[in-house]
Protein backbone atom coordinates (compact mmCIF):
# COMPACT_ATOMS: atom_id res chain seq x y z
CA UNK A 1 0.00 0.00 0.00
CA UNK A 2 1.26 3.45 -1.32
CA UNK A 3 0.21 5.40 2.22
CA UNK A 4 2.78 2.44 4.29
CA UNK A 5 5.32 3.87 2.52
CA UNK A 6 7.80 7.09 3.38
CA UNK A 7 7.81 9.58 1.76
CA UNK A 8 11.20 9.21 0.27
CA UNK A 9 9.71 5.85 -0.77
CA UNK A 10 6.74 6.95 -2.04
CA UNK A 11 8.62 9.81 -4.27
CA UNK A 12 10.62 7.00 -5.28
CA UNK A 13 7.92 4.99 -6.43
CA UNK A 14 6.51 8.34 -8.35
CA UNK A 15 9.38 8.89 -9.88
CA UNK A 16 9.82 5.28 -11.45
CA UNK A 17 9.27 4.14 -14.89
CA UNK A 18 5.54 2.56 -14.06
CA UNK A 19 2.33 3.20 -14.81
CA UNK A 20 1.37 3.72 -11.08
CA UNK A 21 1.14 5.42 -8.89
CA UNK A 22 0.31 8.37 -11.05
CA UNK A 23 -0.88 11.64 -11.13
CA UNK A 24 -4.18 10.86 -9.51
CA UNK A 25 -2.15 9.32 -6.50
CA UNK A 26 0.09 12.36 -6.04
CA UNK A 27 -3.31 14.61 -6.17
CA UNK A 28 -5.03 12.56 -4.06
CA UNK A 29 -1.67 12.62 -1.45
CA UNK A 30 -1.29 16.41 -2.08
CA UNK A 31 -4.78 17.32 -0.56
CA UNK A 32 -3.98 14.92 2.18
CA UNK A 33 -1.11 17.18 2.82
CA UNK A 34 -3.21 19.83 2.62
CA UNK A 35 -5.87 18.36 5.47
CA UNK A 36 -2.75 17.87 7.66
CA UNK A 37 -2.50 21.08 7.61
CA UNK A 38 -5.48 22.55 8.34
CA UNK A 39 -5.62 19.94 11.23
CA UNK A 40 -2.34 21.31 12.24
CA UNK A 41 -3.21 24.60 12.16
CA UNK A 42 -6.51 23.96 14.26
CA UNK A 43 -4.27 22.24 17.03
CA UNK A 44 -1.95 25.43 16.96
CA UNK A 45 -5.50 27.64 17.90
CA UNK A 46 -7.67 25.45 20.13
CA UNK A 47 -6.85 26.03 23.73
CA UNK A 48 -4.63 28.82 23.25
CA UNK A 49 -4.88 32.13 24.49
CA UNK A 50 -7.04 34.93 22.69
CA UNK A 51 -8.42 32.39 20.99
CA UNK A 52 -11.29 31.05 22.76
CA UNK A 53 -14.06 32.03 20.97
CA UNK A 54 -13.23 30.56 18.06
CA UNK A 55 -13.26 26.91 20.08
CA UNK A 56 -16.20 25.92 18.97
CA UNK A 57 -15.74 26.38 15.58
CA UNK A 58 -12.94 25.39 14.94
CA UNK A 59 -13.40 21.56 16.52
CA UNK A 60 -15.34 20.89 13.62
CA UNK A 61 -13.12 21.57 11.29
CA UNK A 62 -10.12 19.85 13.10
CA UNK A 63 -12.41 16.46 12.86
CA UNK A 64 -13.57 17.11 9.24
CA UNK A 65 -9.64 17.90 8.02
CA UNK A 66 -8.82 15.09 9.64
CA UNK A 67 -11.14 12.45 7.84
CA UNK A 68 -10.56 14.03 5.39
CA UNK A 69 -6.97 13.39 5.42
CA UNK A 70 -7.48 9.54 5.92
CA UNK A 71 -10.23 9.69 3.23
CA UNK A 72 -7.61 11.09 0.62
CA UNK A 73 -4.88 8.80 1.41
CA UNK A 74 -6.90 5.95 1.02
CA UNK A 75 -8.02 7.01 -2.50
CA UNK A 76 -4.05 7.61 -3.18
CA UNK A 77 -4.29 3.69 -2.97
CA UNK A 78 -7.58 3.54 -4.80
CA UNK A 79 -6.51 5.20 -7.61
CA UNK A 80 -3.69 3.09 -8.49
CA UNK A 81 -5.26 0.11 -8.00
CA UNK A 82 -8.33 1.65 -10.30
CA UNK A 83 -5.57 2.11 -13.07
CA UNK A 84 -3.63 -1.21 -12.73
CA UNK A 85 -7.43 -2.90 -13.58
CA UNK A 86 -7.48 -0.37 -16.55
CA UNK A 87 -3.82 -1.99 -18.11
CA UNK A 88 -5.30 -5.21 -16.80
CA UNK A 89 -8.22 -5.17 -19.12
CA UNK A 90 -6.54 -3.86 -22.33
CA UNK A 91 -3.71 -6.88 -21.79
CA UNK A 92 -7.06 -9.32 -21.82
CA UNK A 93 -7.07 -11.67 -24.80
CA UNK A 94 -9.63 -10.14 -28.21
CA UNK A 95 -8.82 -13.21 -30.36
CA UNK A 96 -12.30 -14.41 -30.81
CA UNK A 97 -16.00 -12.28 -29.95
CA UNK A 98 -15.99 -13.75 -26.93
CA UNK A 99 -12.93 -12.71 -25.26
CA UNK A 100 -13.60 -9.54 -27.27
CA UNK A 101 -17.15 -9.15 -25.37
CA UNK A 102 -15.27 -9.91 -22.31
CA UNK A 103 -12.62 -7.71 -22.59
CA UNK A 104 -14.83 -4.62 -23.67
CA UNK A 105 -16.99 -5.35 -20.45
CA UNK A 106 -13.80 -5.54 -18.25
CA UNK A 107 -12.33 -2.28 -19.77
CA UNK A 108 -15.48 -0.17 -19.32
CA UNK A 109 -15.97 -1.20 -15.67
CA UNK A 110 -12.05 -0.30 -14.99
CA UNK A 111 -12.29 3.00 -17.00
CA UNK A 112 -15.89 3.80 -15.11
CA UNK A 113 -13.61 2.81 -11.71
CA UNK A 114 -10.50 5.16 -13.06
CA UNK A 115 -12.80 8.29 -13.10
CA UNK A 116 -15.00 8.20 -10.09
CA UNK A 117 -11.83 7.57 -8.15
CA UNK A 118 -10.27 11.06 -8.91
CA UNK A 119 -13.59 12.80 -8.99
CA UNK A 120 -13.88 11.33 -5.34
CA UNK A 121 -10.65 13.01 -4.89
CA UNK A 122 -11.65 16.07 -6.09
CA UNK A 123 -14.77 16.57 -3.98
CA UNK A 124 -12.42 15.96 -0.96
CA UNK A 125 -9.90 18.53 -2.05
CA UNK A 126 -12.64 21.07 -2.83
CA UNK A 127 -13.65 20.36 0.75
CA UNK A 128 -10.16 20.71 2.20
CA UNK A 129 -10.17 23.96 0.47
CA UNK A 130 -13.24 25.80 1.94
CA UNK A 131 -11.98 24.24 5.32
CA UNK A 132 -9.24 27.14 4.89
CA UNK A 133 -11.19 29.32 3.76
CA UNK A 134 -13.35 29.30 7.20
CA UNK A 135 -10.05 28.79 8.84
CA UNK A 136 -8.30 31.77 7.86
CA UNK A 137 -10.24 34.19 9.91
CA UNK A 138 -9.88 32.29 13.09
CA UNK A 139 -6.72 30.23 12.84
CA UNK A 140 -3.38 31.17 14.42
CA UNK A 141 -2.80 34.31 13.12
CA UNK A 142 1.19 32.90 13.84
CA UNK A 143 -0.13 29.95 11.14
CA UNK A 144 -1.50 32.45 8.85
CA UNK A 145 1.47 31.10 5.73
CA UNK A 146 0.20 27.19 6.73
CA UNK A 147 -3.48 27.78 6.15
CA UNK A 148 -2.46 29.75 2.41
CA UNK A 149 -0.13 26.35 1.87
CA UNK A 150 -2.61 24.08 2.93
CA UNK A 151 -5.29 26.28 0.29
CA UNK A 152 -2.39 26.16 -2.64
CA UNK A 153 -2.38 22.44 -2.01
CA UNK A 154 -5.78 21.62 -1.94
CA UNK A 155 -6.21 23.46 -5.11
CA UNK A 156 -3.58 21.58 -6.79
CA UNK A 157 -4.62 18.60 -5.53
CA UNK A 158 -8.20 19.51 -7.21
CA UNK A 159 -6.87 20.52 -10.69
CA UNK A 160 -4.93 17.66 -10.32
CA UNK A 161 -7.16 15.41 -10.19
CA UNK A 162 -9.85 16.47 -12.33
CA UNK A 163 -7.31 16.58 -15.15
CA UNK A 164 -7.64 12.63 -14.30
CA UNK A 165 -11.40 12.43 -14.00
CA UNK A 166 -11.54 13.99 -17.83
CA UNK A 167 -8.95 12.20 -19.67
CA UNK A 168 -10.81 8.97 -18.94
CA UNK A 169 -13.97 10.35 -19.33
CA UNK A 170 -13.78 9.07 -23.44
CA UNK A 171 -12.86 5.57 -22.54
CA UNK A 172 -16.73 5.35 -20.98
CA UNK A 173 -19.28 3.69 -22.45
CA UNK A 174 -22.23 5.18 -21.03
CA UNK A 175 -23.05 9.28 -22.24
CA UNK A 176 -25.38 9.90 -19.67
CA UNK A 177 -22.88 8.58 -16.68
CA UNK A 178 -20.13 10.72 -18.51
CA UNK A 179 -22.42 13.60 -19.06
CA UNK A 180 -23.61 13.03 -15.02
CA UNK A 181 -19.44 13.11 -14.25
CA UNK A 182 -18.81 16.39 -16.39
CA UNK A 183 -21.16 18.09 -15.29
CA UNK A 184 -20.23 17.42 -11.19
CA UNK A 185 -16.41 18.18 -12.43
CA UNK A 186 -17.73 21.59 -13.44
CA UNK A 187 -19.56 22.05 -10.46
CA UNK A 188 -16.60 21.03 -8.03
CA UNK A 189 -14.58 23.88 -10.23
CA UNK A 190 -17.30 26.51 -9.56
CA UNK A 191 -17.15 25.57 -5.26
CA UNK A 192 -13.27 26.01 -5.65
CA UNK A 193 -13.53 29.32 -7.33
CA UNK A 194 -15.83 30.81 -4.33
CA UNK A 195 -13.60 29.33 -1.73
CA UNK A 196 -10.19 30.17 -3.48
CA UNK A 197 -11.21 33.88 -3.37
CA UNK A 198 -12.33 33.54 -0.03
CA UNK A 199 -8.72 32.69 0.65
CA UNK A 200 -7.63 35.21 -1.63
CA UNK A 201 -9.49 37.70 0.20
CA UNK A 202 -8.30 36.74 3.96
CA UNK A 203 -5.05 36.82 3.33
CA UNK A 204 -4.46 40.13 1.77
CA UNK A 205 -6.75 41.62 4.88
CA UNK A 206 -5.52 39.28 7.64
CA UNK A 207 -7.78 39.96 10.56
Amino acid sequence: MLTRLSVAEFVDRLAAGTPTPGGGSAAAVTGSLAAALVQMVCDLTIGKEGYQQHESFLRPIRERAESLRRELLRLADEDAAAYDRVIGALRLPKATEAEKAARKAALGRANLEATEVPLAAAEGCVRVLALTADLLPRGNRNALSDVGTAAALAAAGLSGALMNVRINLGGLSDPDRAAGIRARAEAIEREARVSEEGVARGLERPA
